[in-house]
């Protein structure tokens, strides 16, 4: 993540990127080749006194998995005065940044966590197609990967951690109980994605959501493995964890991980994200909005970058963003997205269905 971003935003004129690490010569090789500077950095040793010295104006976060981090890194930009913009989807990390809102006012900065796919994309998506809507009945977000997408040891430390742990959602109008990494469902996704197998995923949107959209009855967010054994092997794992015989399998994330590398050979390259909106419209009759964002040949996993880019890139060109701490919920539009994700070749389809009028 942390590569792609500094390529990016390396393109944009009179922009320094500095790439920061513990390894040096990782961030010089990287620094040479996009024609930047490198700089050691290590979040736990002296991280207030590093970014006092390097001084940067934005510093962009991407040092997962944010499940077991705390402030450290935004505390220090603040101290600094520099913005600061995080890649963290972990459900606490982004919706207790708030606790943050005062300090950065006072410093005169932005704080934002959770630019990534959730809820950074997931809500532009909502926000886009809010106007339709007189209330909002369900929320549920799917996102489906391709087995041959790259996919990093800390994210899967993170989906490890709650695998079979208690979540809370909002279903039938009240919080309930659910657990990661169960409840396993299939949907069709088409266009050359096909059906994909879906369970319970721990996101900020499933905390943000009901209250954000005035939601009515359900906000969901499930994701899957594209190898169909795969995936109900980890479904097996929750119910292990469940009935605790196993406490937490990000213990064994390393191994985990390494054989999840060796079977890369199978499935495929194409992922999808999709989000369906029900509710009322404006004359109270049913709607639904479907919105389906397609990536192939390896490219989702780049697809959490572009919320980063995109508001630093707003940041340097002094877009009113307003300062303080705060999730990545409506600070860019769909629109702006679709423009960063079409120069990847990423695409989406929508379908908006009026299904009549609601007599209930």
């Amino acid at each position: 993540f942390g590569s792609f971003i500094s390529k990016r935003l390396a393109q944009e004129n009179n922009l320094q990127v500095i790439i920061a690490g513990r390894t040096i010569s990782k961030a010089q090789a990287l620094a040479k080749e996009i024609n930047a500077d490198a700089e050691v950095v290590d979040i736990h040793k002296n991280l207030s006194v590093r970014l006092q010295e390097i001084k940067p104006d934005i510093v962009i976060h991407t040092s997962g998995p944010f499940q077991s981090q705390g402030y450290g890194v935004a505390d220090a930009c603040i101290d600094c005065g520099a913005h600061y913009i995080d890649l963290a989807d972990d459900r606490r990390f982004v919706c207790d940044i708030h606790n943050l809102n005062k300090l950065a006012q006072k410093q005169d900065v932005l704080v934002v966590s959770g630019a990534s796919s959730v809820p950074g994309l997931s809500s532009a998506v909502i926000n886009h197609y809010q106007s339709k809507f007189s209330a909002i009945d369900s929320i549920d977000i799917a996102i489906a990967p391709g087995n041959k997408a790259e996919r990093g040891e800390a994210t899967l430390r993170g989906i490890l951690s709650y695998t079979g742990h208690p979540l809370k959602v909002f279903r039938r109008g009240r919080w309930a109980k659910v657990y990661g990494w169960m409840s396993p469902r299939s949907i069709d996704f088409s266009d050359s994605v096909g059906r994909r197998h879906l369970a319970n995923v721990d996101v900020p949107d499933l905390e943000l959501f009901p209250s954000l959209f005035l939601v009515k009855s359900r906000v969901s967010f499930q994701a899957g493995l594209e190898l169909v054994w795969l995936h109900y092997l980890m479904v097996f794992m929750a119910f292990l964890t469940k009935i605790k015989l196993v406490k937490n399998w990000s213990y064994f994330t390393r191994l985990i991980f390494q054989l999840s590398e060796r079977l890369k050979v199978f499935g495929s390259d194409s992922g999808a994200m999709r989000i369906i909106i029900r509710g009322e419209d404006q004359q109270s009759k049913s709607i639904l909005c479907e919105w389906s964002l397609y990536a192939h040949n390896g490219i989702g996993p780049y697809i959490p970058t572009l919320s980063a880019i995109i508001l630093a890139r707003k940041l340097l060109q002094g877009a009113e963003l307003g300062r303080g701490a705060k999730s990545c919920c409506g600070l860019f539009t769909l629109d702006e997205f679709m423009i960063q994700a079409k120069q990847l070749s990423i695409y989406a389809h929508e379908k908006v269905i009026h299904e009549g009028t609601n007599n209930g």
